[in-house]
C-alpha cells in the first residue's frame, strides 16, 4: 500500500492520550505514520491529583488553560497532531446515591448530534485505523462511555451522506478498523506484579489486583499486542507533561523501566470492528491495509 497511513486516537480528556497508547502512537509516528489525537473535552472537571500542585490558586482558577497548555506539551513530545471535539469535562459523580451530571455536560449531549463533530474530523483526516475505549469506558466514567458512544457511530457514519451530509460534514470517508485501547489488562498487570514480586520490590498492582477478583470483572479479549518498549520513556515523558494529573513520584512509575522492557514489552488493543481480512493475534494496528 503506498498511500499514507493514518491513525486517528479518539480520547475523553487531556492525559488520556499519554496514559493509554502513548508508546504505540510513538512507534507509529518514527515509522511515518501520521497520528492525530482527537480529545473530546478540556479535562475542565478534572482534580488535581498532583499532590505538589494541589492549593495552587493560578491553577484551580485556570485549570483549562493550564490543562489545554499540558496537552500541547505531551503533543510535542508523542509527535502527534491534536484536535478539540470542545466538549465540556463531565467530571467524575461520586456518593451513593450518585448526584446529577452537571447540565450542558459532554456524557448528556445528544450521542447521534456529537458524533457528527467526530464524523467531521474522520471525514477530513481520512484515517484507516481508529483506537477508543470499549463499551465500559475502560473504567466507567460517565465521559469515556461516552467517547465510546460517539465513536461507534461516527465509524459507520462518517461513510453514510444520509445521516452526515456532505455539504456540512464534508466527503464522506469510511475507516477501516476500530480498536478499544486496553493496556490496563489482567495478563500484562498479574505479570508485572509477580516480577516485583520475584526480585523482592514491592509492587504498586497488588491491590488493583485483589479489586479485580472481588469484581468479577469479564477479561477483555485481547487481539493485538504492539511491540513498542523503545517508546516507552516517550510515553512517561508525556505523561508527566500532565502535571496537574500525574505525580511523578506516584505508582505510574513504580515499576523499573528495565523491568517493562523485559517482561511485558507490548500495549494491547481488542479488534473491535474491521473491514479488511486480518488474522488474529496481530502485532500491527494496520494488519491488512499495508
Amino acid at each position: 500500500m503506498t498511500e499514507q497511513l493514518r491513525l486517528m486516537a479518539v480520547h475523553a480528556h487531556p492525559d488520556d492520550e499519554s496514559s493509554k497508547g502513548a508508546a504505540t502512537m510513538a512507534k507509529y509516528v518514527s515509522e511515518g505514520v501520521d497520528v492525530l489525537v482527537v480529545t473530546c473535552t478540556g479535562g475542565e472537571r478534572g482534580s488535581i491529583l498532583n499532590p505538589k500542585l494541589q492549593g495552587d490558586t493560578y491553577i484551580e482558577e485556570n485549570i483549562h488553560e493550564v490543562r489545554r497548555k499540558e496537552m500541547e506539551e505531551a503533543r510535542r513530545i508523542l509527535g502527534v497532531k491534536q484536535d478539540w471535539l470542545g466538549f465540556v469535562d463531565s467530571g467524575l459523580p461520586e456518593g451513593d446515591p450518585l448526584p446529577p451530571l452537571p447540565e450542558g455536560c459532554f456524557a448528556l449531549e445528544d450521542v447521534d448530534k456529537a458524533a457528527g463533530e467526530l464524523v467531521r474530523r474522520i471525514r477530513s483526516f481520512r484515517p484507516q485505523v481508529i483506537t477508543t475505549y470499549d463499551e465500559n469506558g475502560g473504567y466507567p466514567h460517565p465521559d469515556h462511555i461516552m467517547t465510546h458512544k460517539i465513536t461507534m457511530v461516527a465509524f459507520d457514519g462518517a461513510a453514510d451522506p444520509e445521516k452526515y451530509p456532505e455539504e456540512t460534514y464534508g466527503p464522506v470517508y469510511q475507516p477501516l478498523k476500530l480498536y478499544y485501547n486496553q493496556g490496563f489488562n489482567r495478563p500484562r498487570t498479574e505479570a508485572l506484579h509477580q516480577a516485583m514480586i520475584d526480585r523482592g520490590l514491592e509492587s504498586p498492582y497488588g491491590e488493583w489486583l485483589e479489586r479485580w477478583k472481588k469484581s468479577g470483572r469479564n477479561e477483555r479479549n485481547l487481539t493485538t499486542h504492539i511491540p513498542c518498549a523503545d517508546f516507552f520513556e516517550i510515553r512517561d515523558k508525556a505523561l508527566i507533561a500532565h502535571a496537574t494529573q500525574i505525580d511523578p513520584d506516584g505508582g505510574w512509575f513504580r515499576v523499573p523501566m528495565e523491568i517493562q522492557k523485559e517482561v511485558w514489552p507490548t500495549e494491547e488493543y481488542e479488534l473491535a470492528k474491521s473491514l479488511v481480512d486480518t488474522s488474529l493475534p496481530e502485532d500491527d494496528l494496520f494488519a491488512g491495509i499495508r
